[in-house]
């Protein structure tokens, strides 16, 4: 028995993905782009025969077509230039799509075939393993088969990576992303706060901490950059199809939709962030989507999706996981025409946009009362226990 034992604490560890901007030269640009090709008709040949299969009512499985690799280079030399895992995580993904497709039908969900690719569809390459790939230094990044390419690792990487996928953008930037493991979970500050969260339009969101309530502005970034999209997509649409001209102005439209998702995702992380770190409980109405697009005007349409909900959603949810928060969805139907008073309910239409209670005589702003109302009905979806573990 040791005389000084030495009580060693237990790091929370997680799986988390980073991802770099990298800057291949002109000719490691062709090499991955050849790679993309053949991925892709490895990935297209291997679905037709999967097809032509289940026709016969023959057995296919991934072992039966990776055993088949081999043979392929033989008749088809290029091959042998890809990397031999980069070519089978080809024909790993086309055997989870089946998985989930066969999951659908089992479930009675919307099927989805697995699609043909074309070559707009298929833009990453996956190295399954660290032999595949290593990070030389912080400028440098070793891709087997393609050499070293230029990356900005704009933080650290933390943990053991364990795959490498390199992605092509539409607007023809490269990407690097690494999953790893063992990742240590960040310390986040002692929350106390309770908050409840009223997506809209108007306002991106409002914020309900106890007695205070914050509007967020919302930032709008597909209607600010509405006017030069326009102009880049009138310039496209004249260009034969298949020249260079044609190409370059296909990038430029792609580069500013990609511009657009960046400042969004910055936005909304950014603000995820600040609202899982001053609160403990954190409940957001639960908005469908898609329901929205097929009953709103279409008017609306764009500012919908341009608010991007669900993405914000989702943001605060793996934050709050990370953050050991409590996270609570709240059903939409009923947070606007409920008082936050005395409960009282009356229908109200999306004109109106402030809240007046004929029952208690409260008045204040529609999106404050239903702010308020997805707090207290987070706080009762929680049970007993789950308060109690929490502290709340």
């Amino acid at each position: 028995m040791l005389k000084n034992p030495v009580a060693v604490a237990t790091i929370r560890t997680c799986r988390k993905s980073y991802k770099y901007r990298i800057y291949p030269t002109k000719s490691q640009v062709k090499t991955l782009e050849k790679w993309l090709d053949l991925s892709r008709e490895l990935y297209n040949s291997a679905l037709e025969e999967r097809r032509e299969s289940w026709k016969e009512k023959i057995s296919t499985s991934y072992n039966k077509q990776a055993k088949d690799l081999p043979e392929l280079k033989k008749t088809r030399p290029e091959y042998k230039e890809v990397h031999s895992q980069v070519l089978q995580q080809n024909l790993i993904r086309l055997d989870r799509a089946f998985q989930s497709f066969f999951k659908r039908v089992k479930n009675g969900e919307k099927p989805g075939y697995p699609r043909f690719k074309s070559a707009d569809r298929f833009n990453s390459l996956v190295y399954p393993q660290a032999p595949g790939f290593k990070l030389v230094s912080r400028k440098k990044l070793h891709l087997s088969g393609i050499g070293e390419i230029k990356i900005k690792l704009h933080r650290d990487v933390l943990g053991e990576p364990k795959t490498c996928s390199i992605k092509r953008t539409p607007s023809g930037h490269w990407y690097a992303s690494f999953s790893c493991d063992q990742v240590p979970v960040e310390d986040w500050p002692e929350a106390t706060g309770e908050v409840g969260i009223d997506p809209g339009l108007e306002s991106f969101a409002t914020l309900s901490n106890g007695e205070n309530e914050t509007k967020i502005e919302n930032p709008r970034w597909f209607r600010k950059s509405e006017e030069r999209l326009a102009k880049a997509q009138r310039e496209l649409q004249p260009k034969k199809c298949g020249s260079k001209r044609r190409s370059k102005a296909r990038q430029r439209v792609a580069k500013i939709h990609e511009k657009i998702a960046n400042q969004r995702d910055d936005f909304q992380h950014k603000l995820a962030r600040k609202i899982v770190s001053e609160n403990k409980l954190i409940a957001i109405e639960d908005t469908d989507v898609k329901e929205m697009l097929e009953t709103s005007p279409t008017s609306r349409n764009k500012s919908i999706q341009d608010a991007a909900w669900n993405g914000f959603s989702m943001k605060l949810s793996c934050k709050a996981s990370n953050a050991g928060r409590i996270f609570v969805l709240v059903p939409a139907p009923g947070t606007s025409s409920t008082c936050s008073q005395c409960g009282f309910h009356k229908k109200k239409e999306l004109s109106e946009r402030t809240h007046q209670c004929g029952n208690c005589g409260l008045v204040l702003d529609r999106d404050v009362n239903a702010a308020r109302n997805i707090l207290r009905l987070g706080r009762s979806l929680l049970g007993s226990n789950s308060r109690e573990a929490a502290g709340l």
